[in-house]
């Protein structure tokens, strides 16, 4: 067990942490969630020692071994690929080390023989003889090739040394894990083997996360910071979501009698229980759930963005063609032979095993690149609206947002005075004195609302989307997805959430070198379907 017994934490008049107190129990997976800022990192940060509280301890269970995962990048450039796994068990990598200097003593004494034995004794009992090989097959079911193994951590590229540091953090079965972000840098098979890892994880895992699909797959709990508090709350992140929703509309329906709502709140709870079965952590998250009483639930204090998409008008029959386009950079085929037409009510997953493909391939279609073959054409009644994955250039100038946003006010809107522009801008959370911030300041998560805001002012009955959960908190990504949902025009997407790819997409095109994958399915059937893994295959060969 860990726990954080209150433990108060602020940075002048920033009270992020405020007598907290919070426990985390063997077998439970909790998702840290709260908004951008919250301090859910942070939070992780103390538990592991790494930050030291204004007032406050944690605890551990004695004995307990505890793995973090790292976010330097750089701490293990002069350490093999395999070796800075094996050094993800402290003890293990020391007791190693350790043996090997005594044997190789040229005056080995006795006194050095009886030490020696010790040492070996405790590297068995630790897993210490199969080591090389569990860190060699954690390597690879995290797509790190054998062949990488021995090289040197500053000679792989990036994206691989995010997985080092995961299988780091993973080896040797730790009594408490932390992991801020893990999926970062993961495509969707190698999160989806992490998802199956910790769903059959026995001990503590802590994960920060804005990953949804992950969340709800790994989570048995959610522990919730808001206003400088952490409250835990049983089942995963949709869980928590949908029953503080339904409890806030309870709440807000005065006329409804209280045992209709009492009646509602239970059916809701026995609804999940049963889903819970079909779960990769069903029996810990059903026994959880049916232990669930309504007094638990409670309405969520978070606000959450107004992301509507209003077209103007109905797109008409002819919507996008594109025919044979084809693009290469720096001699490598990032895509050829893709010819598609869209269709009304489409609802595009775009993917590919390189994401630039889709990034090019998105500014092509929208004039802000060039392809080096083959044409696309709009059709006449089209209005889009693009939210680029790169958008800083957008962001130069040190407007207000207010100016900001004025620039882009569509020509059919006549009446576009301050309530007017505040009112798109207020749909992003932007308010009061916000609208006089300059743009050049601006966070990551802040631009992207801003972006946002851009979109909505368009009216557009297309909307392009290239990776649009970048840098946006829990809150905004679930508004975002509702928003696509229900918007009544075309969206065309590609983004690692795998809840908005599954929820909002109707179609998948997967963009090759070889070609197109096009089919009519959504994107778990997708994934699922046998035919296209064969294709897949072939078209990456």
């Amino acid at each position: 067990m860990i726990s954080a017994r209150n433990v108060t934490l602020a940075y002048g008049k920033r009270v992020l942490f405020d007598e907290v107190n919070i426990s985390f129990t063997k077998g439970n997976c909790y998702g840290i969630i709260g908004a951008n800022g919250a301090g859910k990192s942070t939070f992780l940060k103390i538990l592991s020692g790494e930050i030291e509280p204004n007032k406050g301890t944690v605890e551990i269970t004695p004995g307990e071994r505890m793995a973090v995962l790292k976010q330097n990048q750089f701490e293990f450039d002069e350490q093999t690929v395999l070796s800075t796994v094996m050094q993800g068990h402290k003890r293990m990598w020391e007791v190693m080390h350790a043996k090997d200097a005594l044997y190789a003593k040229e005056d080995f004494t006795e006194e050095d023989g009886l030490k020696a034995g010790e040492l070996e004794a405790e590297f068995g009992e630790m897993g210490g003889y199969e080591a090389e090989s569990n860190a060699a097959s954690l390597l690879s079911d995290l797509g790190v090739k054998e062949s990488m193994h021995q090289d040197l951590m500053k000679d792989i590229p990036s994206n691989f040394k995010l997985r080092v540091l995961l299988a780091q953090s993973l080896f040797g079965n730790p009594d408490i894990l932390l992991l801020d972000e893990p999926t970062n840098g993961l495509d969707i098979e190698t999160i989806g083997w992490l998802e199956n890892f910790l769903a059959d994880y026995q001990n503590i895992v802590l994960v920060v996360s804005h990953d949804r699909h992950f969340l709800d797959t790994v989570c048995t709990h959610v522990s919730d910071v808001d206003r400088s508090k952490i409250k835990t709350f049983t089942g995963n992140y949709s869980f928590w979501y949908e029953s503080s929703q339904l409890m806030a509309r309870q709440m807000s329906d005065k006329n409804k009698k209280n045992e209709d709502k009492r009646a509602a709140l239970l059916d809701f709870i026995a609804r999940f229980s049963a889903n819970a079965s079909k779960s990769k952590q069903a029996t810990s998250r059903k026994k959880a759930l049916e232990k669930l009483t309504i007094e638990e639930i409670e309405p969520s204090n978070r606000k959450y963005p107004g992301i509507i998409f209003q077209p103007l008008r109905e797109v008409g029959n002819q919507i996008l063609n594109v025919e044979k386009l084809k693009k290469e950079v720096d001699g490598r085929v990032l895509f050829k032979d893709v010819s598609f037409s869209v269709s009304k009510n489409d609802k595009i997953a775009f993917l590919s095993r390189d994401p630039l493909a889709i990034t090019y391939f998105f500014d092509i279609i929208n004039n802000n690149g060039k392809a080096d073959g083959g044409t696309y054409e709009w059709g006449t009644t089209i209005t889009s609206a693009y939210l680029p994955m790169e958008h800083n250039s957008f962001f130069n100038e040190a407007y207000t947002l207010m100016d900001w946003l004025r620039q882009y006010v569509p020509t059919h809107v006549t009446d576009a005075d301050e309530p007017f522009i505040r009112g798109f801008l207020g749909k992003m959370l932007f308010s009061g004195d916000d609208v006089s911030k300059k743009t050049n300041v601006l966070s990551g998560g802040e631009k992207v609302r801003c972006m946002v805001s851009k979109m909505m002012l368009q009216n557009p009955n297309v909307v392009i989307l290239d990776q649009p959960t970048n840098h946006l908190d829990l809150e905004s990504i679930q508004s975002f997805n509702e928003g696509c949902q229900n918007y009544p025009g075309v969206v065309l997407i590609t983004s690692h959430d795998h809840t908005f790819m599954q929820t909002v997409a109707n179609r998948v095109i997967e963009i090759t070198p070889k070609g197109i994958i096009d089919r009519l399915m959504t994107f778990d059937e997708y994934m699922e379907d046998k035919r296209v893994q064969e294709l897949r295959a072939e078209m990456y060969a």
